[in-house]
């Protein structure tokens, strides 16, 4: 479910918000000091209103997000073999340096300054509308674009087919309980069902999509234009402009890492 049709950037053109999101999530790869990718996440929160996305619809959308940069600050701090810089703390086998929670915290701010803006882009984009655009604004092929619709518009079906493969197994008799290994088992299996059954709905809209000519290779029209405009081209340049505001930063505190040299 798409959210920010009516907000000013949530009505951008889907190949200028990606554009945008492709260019300032390039942006923080390039350093791996906390400090750029801390400014940038600071950015894409303030201009989440501007996308019409509220901040509880970006938590409950972003929460594996913020688990997974807990995950590596952890690992980092538990597993890194460089412990450079001044003592945190020390006990037993744990030893946390500012070297070593500098590093984990740039891993960890940098994922999610390079994953929120993805986040965003999808949230206020209609796939629809996404595939049109990149037809007709960057000259796609109209096989891979309605293609990648289509897959897109099935993978919800893959959750319902899980949960009905499940209880068919359980009515059946099939259970694991509470034993480890038999879960494995029963997950391998149930997800291998899964996949065959993918395989076989995707082989079947591969031949739909040829017997509609998708592949014919003729011109197609189009029902719904989208065009790409001043407004447009500003917020990819205005994109590229708060990214590099935000490695200013980082360089003139003296923090910056580059992360080739």
């Amino acid at each position: 479910m798409t959210v920010g049709g009516a907000a000013p950037l949530g009505r951008r053109n889907p190949v200028a918000k990606l554009c945008a999101a492709l260019v300032f999530s390039a942006a923080m790869v390039a350093t791996l000091d906390p400090v750029a990718p801390a400014v940038a996440i600071v950015i894409e929160l303030a201009v989440l209103p501007l996308f019409g996305v509220r901040y509880r619809t970006l938590a409950r959308r972003a929460w594996p997000l913020l688990a997974s940069a807990l995950g590596v600050v952890l690992t980092v701090v538990l597993f890194a073999a460089d412990r450079g810089g001044a003592t945190l703390l020390h006990a037993g086998p744990l030893h946390v340096t500012t070297g070593v929670l500098t590093t984990a915290l740039g891993l960890a701010l940098r994922m999610l300054a390079v994953a929120l803006p993805g986040v965003l882009v999808f949230a206020t984009t209609d796939p629809t509308d996404l595939a049109d655009a990149l037809v007709q604004n960057v000259k796609a092929s109209p096989r891979f674009a309605i293609g990648a619709l289509a897959a897109f518009r099935l993978v919800p079906l893959l959750t319902q087919e899980w949960q009905m493969l499940s209880m068919a197994r359980r009515a059946r008799g099939v259970d694991a309980g509470r034993n480890p290994v038999a879960r494995l088992r029963l997950f391998a299996s149930t997800a291998f069902a899964l996949l065959v059954g993918a395989i076989r709905r995707g082989s079947r809209l591969a031949t739909a999509m040829d017997a509609r000519g998708f592949d014919a290779g003729l011109p197609r029209t189009v029902a719904r234009r989208q065009r790409f405009g001043t407004a447009d081209a500003a917020l990819v340049v205005g994109a590229a402009a708060l990214a590099g505001a935000a490695l200013t930063v980082s360089i003139l505190l003296g923090t910056f890492r580059p992360l080739l040299g």
